[in-house]
């Protein structure tokens, strides 16, 4: 990965995929997991800079404003974080979009979310259990949870907005994350265009 220092190289765990992966990420289709982020900024200045730097910062964010990365089963787009706004330190929050019959990577991470379904139906297995959701249902994930989204939809996609305090997790060195499957390259039949939704 250029323009990373050797002790930078993502090392085993969540961010180093099977070297089968390799060209993939090269060709940036795996950039979420393998590119080198701000997970939570420096607090530099005086009190009085700080403060008013954060009175300054705008309170609406448009997610139009931010383009959709992934594909081609699960796209997702980071809209606030650490990394992409300066009014937080501790929260992010991202959508999520899964094509027809598709499911998002198997992973397992120390912090908590909530996922609010804006879309779709579809289920979660989280330890090994099954759970159905859909349209206006909040579902959690547990600290430490191996979990997995599936939409079970044949013709429309899903869309789950997300939201997690990892930022704060990482601050405490609560680091752990894994892999265990990345998302499919599979499209169902029909549906081998599919693209994430412009309106949002």
């Amino acid at each position: 990965m250029t323009g990373m220092l050797e002790h930078e190289v993502p090392g085993l765990g969540h961010n180093k995929p099977s070297e089968e992966d390799a060209d993939e990420i090269k060709h940036g289709k795996w950039e979420r997991w393998a590119k080198k982020r701000t997970f939570v900024r420096a607090l530099e200045g005086t009190y009085s800079h700080l403060y008013k730097k954060l009175l300054e910062e705008p309170r609406v964010y448009s997610s139009k404003d931010h383009p959709w990365k992934g594909g081609p089963a699960m796209y997702g787009k980071h809209v606030i974080s650490p990394q992409a706004v300066n009014i937080v330190q501790s929260i992010e929050s991202h959508i999520e979009c899964y094509a027809p019959l598709n499911a998002g990577q198997k992973h397992g991470h120390l912090n908590s979310a909530v996922f609010y379904v804006l879309k779709g139906h579809g289920h979660d297995v989280h330890d090994g259990r099954y759970m159905k959701w859909q349209a206006g249902d909040v579902m959690l994930v547990e600290n430490g949870c191996v979990h997995q989204h599936f939409n079970d939809d044949e013709n429309e996609d899903c869309i789950l907005l997300v939201f997690k305090a990892k930022p704060l997790f990482l601050f405490m060195h609560l680091l752990f994350q894994k892999m265990v499957e990345w998302p499919t390259d599979r499209l169902p039949p029909g549906h081998e265009d599919f693209k994430p939704p412009t309106d949002i």
